[in-house]
C-alpha cells in the first residue's frame, strides 16, 4: 500500500486513518512524502506506523511511487492519494476484482467525489483521440449506473491496485510525467503489453478533487497539456498519432463553446486574464511536450520489447473507450 504525500497534513491524517479501517486484507502502507514541511511524515510514522521514505524536495508523483514499489513486498500493489479515503471494504473488493485472472494486472476503484458521494469522480478512465483522459462517469450523479463489475481502459492512479507481476515486466511510472497523465501513460503502456483492468463498485473511495494544486492553477494545466501529448508521442499508433492536431483543435472548439456557457474546466479561469492565463499555460505545456519529444521517441522504439496488441488493435481500443466532445469539453 503505497500513498504519496507533500505537505497536506488532516488530508494524509484521514487518508490513512481511512486505511487502519480496512478490513479483510493483510497489507503494509508505505508513505512516500517529498519533502513536506508540516509535520505530515512525522505523523505518518508515529501515530500510524508506517514506513515513511522521505525526500529532500518534491520529486513529483511519478518518481515517488516508484519509490514506494520498489520498497513494497507484496504480490499486489495498492496505491491511495493522501487526498482520498478509502471505505472499508476497498483494498479487500480490489484484490478480490485483480486476483480472478492471471491477465489482470489493474483494477480501478469507484472514486466518489469527497465534498458530494451522490457524485462520482471516475469509475475507471476514458481518453481523447489527442491523449486527452479524465475519468470515466466524472461528475454524473451516482444512481448506480455504475454498479456492475467490467473490463476498463485503466484505473486512475487516486485509488487503484497494480499486480507486481506487471510492473515488473512493463516498468513503474514514466517520471518524466511529473504528475498528471501518468497513470494513463501506466495503463495504456500496461494494455499494449496484453494486461487487462477490472473495476469493481465494491472498492469505493472518496476523493478530494483538484487539491494538489488546485483546478485553477495554471501549472496543473500545463503539466495535463505537456503529458497529454508525451503520451500521444510515446504510446497512440501513427494512424492516430498524425491526426492529434485535428483532433485537438476539435476539443479547444468544443472547450470554447462550453466556456461561453461558463462551463467546463476554463470556467476556473473567468475573463479575459483567465483566458490569456490559459493560453500562455496550454503553450508553455506544448514547449515542454517538444523539448521532451525526442526522449519519447526513443522510449516508443522500446515499447516493442514488451508488445502484444497491435497499433491497430491500440487505435480500437483507444476509439473503443474514447471521450465524446461534450464530455471532454
Amino acid at each position: 500500500m503505497v500513498v504519496v504525500n507533500w505537505n497536506r497534513k488532516e488530508l494524509l491524517r484521514a487518508s490513512l486513518a481511512s486505511l487502519a479501517r480496512q478490513a479483510g486484507a493483510t497489507f503494509e502502507i508505505i508513505v512516500v512524502d517529498n519533502g513536506s514541511s508540516d509535520g505530515s511524515a512525522d505523523l505518518a510514522e508515529h501515530e500510524f506506523g508506517a514506513q515513511v521514505i522521505r525526500n529532500r524536495e518534491n520529486r513529483g508523483f511519478c518518481a515517488a511511487n516508484n519509490q514506494g514499489i520498489q520498497a513494497a513486498r507484496g504480490e499486489f500493489i495498492a496505491l491511495l492519494n493522501n487526498d482520498a479515503e478509502a471505505e472499508p471494504g476497498w483494498l479487500a473488493a480490489l484484490h478480490r476484482a485483480c486476483s480472478r485472472a492471471a491477465d489482470i494486472g489493474m483494477a480501478a476503484s469507484k472514486v466518489l467525489v469527497w465534498e458530494d458521494p451522490q457524485h462520482i469522480d471516475k469509475v475507471g478512465h476514458l481518453i481523447f483521440p489527442d491523449g486527452q483522459n479524465r475519468g470515466r462517469g466524472s461528475g454524473a450523479l451516482d444512481r448506480g449506473q455504475y454498479d456492475r463489475e467490467e473490463e476498463v481502459l485503466w484505473p486512475d492512479g487516486c485509488a487503484a491496485l497494480y499486480r507486481k507481476e506487471m510492473l515488473d515486466q512493463i516498468g513503474g511510472f514514466d517520471e518524466d510525467f511529473f504528475a498528471y497523465g501518468d497513470d494513463a501513460e501506466l495503463g495504456l503502456r500496461a494494455r499494449i503489453a496484453g494486461w487487462r483492468c477490472i473495476y469493481t463498485p465494491e472498492a469505493v473511495a472518496r476523493h478530494h478533487r483538484g487539491s494538489t494544486l488546485g483546478k485553477d492553477s495554471v501549472r496543473r494545466l500545463e503539466l495535463i497539456e505537456r503529458n497529454r501529448l508525451l503520451l500521444a508521442l510515446k504510446l497512440f499508433p501513427w494512424s492516430l498519432l498524425w491526426l492529434n492536431p485535428f483532433y485537438f483543435a476539435a476539443r479547444l472548439a468544443a472547450g470554447m463553446a462550453a466556456a461561453r456557457q461558463g462551463a467546463g474546466d476554463t470556467a476556473h479561469f473567468p475573463g479575459l486574464r483567465g483566458k490569456w492565463a490559459m493560453a500562455r499555460a496550454l503553450i508553455r505545456g506544448d514547449l515542454g511536450a517538444l523539448r521532451l519529444a525526442p526522449r519519447m521517441l526513443r522510449k516508443r522504439a522500446e515499447i516493442g520489447r514488451i508488445r502484444q496488441l497491435s497499433p491497430g488493435a491500440v487505435r480500437r481500443l483507444i476509439l473503443a473507450n474514447r471521450l465524446s466532445l461534450r464530455e471532454v469539453a
